[in-house]
């Protein structure tokens, strides 16, 4: 599977980007921490060059809090400093200006030097569509600066916001990048409401992470949904099938018949994924 699209506003939005790399001092990367490198562009690299970063793995609070703190290994050995958040609930998002003036600690420090008044530090705040930048402004600024949607792309322009007397954020909007090449990642993307639901079929999704949390967190599956029974191999597709049967059948999505409705019974699993019901979950392990 290659989903592929380029919409003029991403085109725009990278263009923007790279024309105000001159006048800030670090970006600030937002990553879903339940799929940081599926949530990750692989363009943002190339487009940020080699200004300081400080990556956030947001939604932590839905994210398996043994995985997230591998992540930030994960991340630390190659270099860059990374911060699990949570911009609903505020979780550690008084950690974030701390952590962006100790990123900057040098270029502040020959600021103090020449005796000059360390000016806010200018950071510039990426991310792909719907991993929740707009709430993280918010709740940063403590007001309504960004706004915010359900859906991915709502960010429409550059805008910057002052948080406080130390940091002044630039908000772009969300960059997804030209295709899919690795399905995994188009369904991890899908199953965790990053790109539209009209993109891949809803079933194929929910069929996938049935599967894959079948080999990782089956208690879970098994608790939300009352499950009698699971699959002794969640590689054999007709099992995996029966779960999503059984799933329909305990939450009434059912037809004419008695047949399981396997269209709503998967978008019913997806929601609950996304809302947390499931539990704390990890999709990706570095």
């Amino acid at each position: 599977m290659t989903i592929q699209w380029f919409p003029g506003h991403m085109t725009r939005a990278r263009r923007q980007i790279e024309a105000k790399l001159n006048i800030i001092d670090m970006a600030i990367e937002l990553m879903d921490a339940r799929i940081p490198l599926a949530s990750r562009n692989p363009m943002i690299d190339d487009i940020l060059q080699r200004k300081p970063r400080l990556i956030l793995l947001n939604k932590a609070d839905l994210a398996d809090a043994q995985v997230t703190a591998r992540w930030v290994s994960f991340f630390q050995e190659q270099g860059i400093e990374a911060l699990p958040v949570d911009s609903v609930s505020g979780t550690r998002v008084k950690e974030i200006v701390p952590a962006c003036k100790a990123l900057l600690a040098d270029k502040i420090e020959a600021q103090i030097r020449k005796g000059m008044k360390p000016r806010p530090i200018r950071a510039l705040i990426v991310g792909i569509p719907n991993v929740g930048k707009s709430t993280l402004i918010n709740r940063l600024a403590g007001r309504k600066a960004a706004i915010t949607g359900d859906r991915p792309g709502v960010t429409k322009g550059q805008q910057w916001i002052r948080i406080g007397g130390e940091l002044e954020l630039l908000d772009t909007p969300g960059i997804l990048w030209p295709k899919f090449e690795d399905q995994q990642v188009g369904i991890r993307l899908a199953a965790t409401g990053a790109i539209k639901d009209e993109l891949l079929h809803q079933q194929d999704i929910a069929f996938v992470i049935i599967r894959d949390m079948l080999g990782t967190y089956p208690g879970q599956l098994q608790e939300r949904y009352g499950l009698e029974s699971l699959p002794t191999d969640p590689e054999d597709n007709e099992q995996v099938v029966t779960v999503m049967e059984q799933i329909g059948r305990k939450r009434g999505c059912l037809q004419s018949g008695g047949r399981v409705d396997l269209d709503k019974a998967s978008t019913l699993f997806l929601n609950d994924l996304r809302s947390g019901k499931l539990g704390r979950i990890s999709l990706e392990w570095p």
